[in-house]
């Protein structure tokens, strides 16, 4: 049975694998029509289904950018319930822009957020807004040729690297190794924090990068307070206590880890990526004395959950910060 699964998966993602080859060649060949604009815009993205960072790794920019040019941060708005071109104001939601969106308009007070499927018409309304965005970011933007980007960074976490994965359904990508190539920066995320020189040289190899290519490794940090509405307190002050972990991401084997690891007892409730929280589930979480969260379930639960609920934020470090820092700036 298994064997007849495989073979099935490999035929398909065959399939797979040549619709998405011919649709990139008809790009590159320029059959399909890819925008260029006059203000730069960044990409960031993955070949992967899932996560691999984007959303750490996009707020790293805009602390980055924020503070230099007048920022906007375009994406699709995941999993939201509205359609077409809309801008984030005091009157949004997760289900009006989508959770990671939410996020960053709770968190940023000097960008720009608004969502929209079809990028390139969101592009040009933003030009031609009195909003004056300086430069654009495009969240999760990999594979949304109909834009060129000015500089495109390619995301691949640690431990599933693209160049050992298969197009879906046999692996994860949503196209193939080669579409690499198109990145001008490759990232590397959720690395080993002591992630040695020998490492990062057997990862280089298996990752081929053309010489155009730039690499950079990153880990995750975590915060040693959690927030909440009411303001922060220090994560250590849960050690003795029982709580519950919610996560509604789609890998949440980090964070579990590294609460198991530091010796906090807690049972864990774990939900799909991008998860849209049913009244039936808040009436069961409401019944937890205390709860920690990340910050993208945050945003959906705050207004919702009576109890005690706090998020614990995480912090995207960059080895070779400052040369990395170079290459996004001087590419502006």
């Amino acid at each position: 049975m298994k064997m007849i699964k495989k073979i099935l998966f490999w035929k398909l993602s065959i399939q797979f694998s040549f619709v998405t080859t011919i649709r990139n060649f008809l790009y590159n060949v320029g059959v399909i029509k890819s925008h260029q604009f006059n203000i730069p815009i960044i990409s960031i993205g993955n070949l992967v289904l899932g996560g691999s960072g984007k959303t750490p790794t996009t707020e790293y920019l805009i602390r980055l950018l924020s503070n230099k040019y007048k920022l906007a941060v375009l994406s699709r708005g995941y999993g939201r319930k509205s359609k077409g071109f809309i801008i984030a104001d005091s009157n949004s939601d997760p289900s009006l822009i989508g959770d990671e969106p939410m996020q960053y308009y709770r968190k940023f007070n000097n960008i720009i957020v608004c969502v929209d499927s079809n990028r390139v018409r969101a592009i040009n309304k933003l030009i031609n807004s009195n909003l004056n965005p300086e430069v654009i970011l495009l969240d999760d933007a990999y594979q949304h040729r109909k834009v060129r980007p000015k500089l495109s960074i390619l995301l691949s976490e640690y431990s599933k690297l693209y160049s050992e994965d298969y197009i879906f359904p046999l692996g994860n990508l949503r196209e193939s190794r080669g579409s690499a190539n198109r990145a001008d920066i490759i990232m590397v995320t959720k690395c080993d924090k002591n992630l040695n020189k020998n490492d990062k040289i057997n990862i280089v190899k298996k990752l081929n990068l053309n010489k155009e290519q730039s690499i950079y490794f990153s880990h995750i940090e975590y915060s040693n307070m959690v927030y909440s509405e009411e303001g922060k307190r220090a994560l250590d002050e849960f050690m003795n206590k029982n709580f519950t972990l919610v996560t509604g991401i789609a890998d949440p084997s980090n964070m579990v880890n590294y609460l198991k690891d530091s010796g906090y007892n807690f049972n864990h409730v774990s939900f799909n990526d991008h998860y849209n929280y049913l009244e039936s589930d808040i009436i069961a979480l409401n019944t937890n004395e205390l709860i920690i969260t990340t910050e993208k379930d945050y945003v959906k639960l705050y207004n919702r959950i009576r109890t005690q609920l706090f998020y614990l934020p995480i912090e995207f470090v960059v080895d070779h910060m400052q040369e990395f820092n170079d290459e996004i700036l001087n590419s502006i």
